[in-house]
């Protein structure tokens, strides 16, 4: 398959497999475990898309944002999300200043924090509706409309969000629109034991490291641009589109499981996602197309927050975890998938 990409293609998935290696060992200085989330944070990073890290207080997910910021030679924002939070606040606003060349007054843009290439918003679900919404569309059209006039952000450009499972009163959920935004939803767990006590001894002990760069935003935007011309063929594609196609009750394509406990299941963008996400990862680790394993591999982070078990699923203690397990073990992976023929096409 690699006879598909060019010569220069091919050696910058060597690179960047060297620089993904390098990366994670950098990331190991500070941060301990982890090697899946690191994975999918990276996934999304090439992938040219944002990330929603959810986990209890204490996982280290803004070390690992800050860290990786670091290492990545990007500039980096954090954005403490609360309720009085207003989006001026995060995109900038237009302030009265004086020319010192006119003596006139004019308006003069200050940019919010979202001007960086990295921005982790925490605790997201903590900020009204209005912030939300100028959050959306800094993310999906990756620019700030402030006094009538646009501003572009910076290239690259993600937003790495997080928010705390535990507690939800005074929390505005995020709605499934901007859900849909993120293109992995990520799940940070607790450290294993080892890992536990490896962190504990290394904080106590002050043995920290330090986080060299490896690479450059114009590095990053080559490997993003990498990533759109990798090939994959009909059989991954196949196997992802009859994933996110049966996980939509009501469907002819849907087994009888996702009809009693899915209220809606991933729309196109699942699809999308699902393929964008396995290039990625398949040029992380070297090779020059796509697999169903790759597919498989970040199944959950892509649909999780796409598949909305019903209150049926709940009383039973099934979630959208649950559900994509159950969907690949029911999907087969040896079928031959082609191109579905379109009724009445000729």
């Amino acid at each position: 398959m690699s006879d598909n990409l060019s010569a220069d293609d091919v050696a910058a998935v060597q690179r960047c497999e060297r620089a993904y290696n390098t990366l994670r060992d950098e990331l190991a200085k500070v941060i301990v475990g982890q090697p899946d989330v690191i994975e999918q944070v990276l996934i999304a990073v090439f992938a040219r898309g944002h990330a929603l890290l959810e986990g209890v207080p204490g996982l280290a997910k803004t070390l690992l944002v800050s860290s990786l910021a670091q290492a990545l030679h990007l500039t980096f924002k954090r954005i403490q999300f609360t309720p009085d939070l207003m989006p001026s606040d995060v995109t900038g606003t237009d302030v009265i200043q004086e020319n010192l060349e006119t003596r006139g007054r004019e308006y003069r843009f200050l940019p919010g924090p979202l001007f960086a290439n990295m921005i982790l918003a925490d605790e997201i679900n903590r900020t009204p509706p209005k912030t939300q919404a100028a959050m959306l569309e800094a993310m999906q059209e990756r620019q700030v409309s402030a006094g009538g006039r646009v501003h572009k952000l910076p290239d690259p450009f993600f937003v790495l969000a997080t928010q705390n499972p535990l507690e939800h009163e005074g929390t505005y959920p995020l709605p499934e629109a901007q859900l849909d935004r993120f293109l992995l939803h990520i799940r940070v767990d607790y450290p294993t034991g080892d890992d536990e006590w490896e962190v504990a001894r290394r904080v106590t002990s002050g043995q920290q490291g330090t986080i060299s760069p490896v690479l450059s935003a114009d590095d990053i935007v080559e490997y993003q641009r990498l990533v759109t011309r990798v090939p994959v063929s009909d059989q991954v594609l196949g196997y992802a589109w009859t994933l996110v196609r049966s996980s939509r009750p009501q469907t002819k394509e849907a087994p009888d499981f996702v009809n009693k406990w899915v209220s809606w299941g991933a729309g196109p963008r699942g699809v999308l996602t699902l393929v964008t996400c396995a290039k990625a990862r398949a040029v992380l680790y070297g090779r020059y197309h796509a697999t169903i394993g790759d597919v498989q591999a970040i199944a959950a982070g892509t649909l999780r927050h796409r598949i909305a078990p019903n209150y049926a699923a709940q009383a039973a203690g099934v979630n959208s975890e649950k559900i994509i397990s159950m969907l690949m073990e029911n999907i087969p992976t040896d079928k031959k998938y082609t191109r579905p023929v379109l009724v009445g096409a000729k």
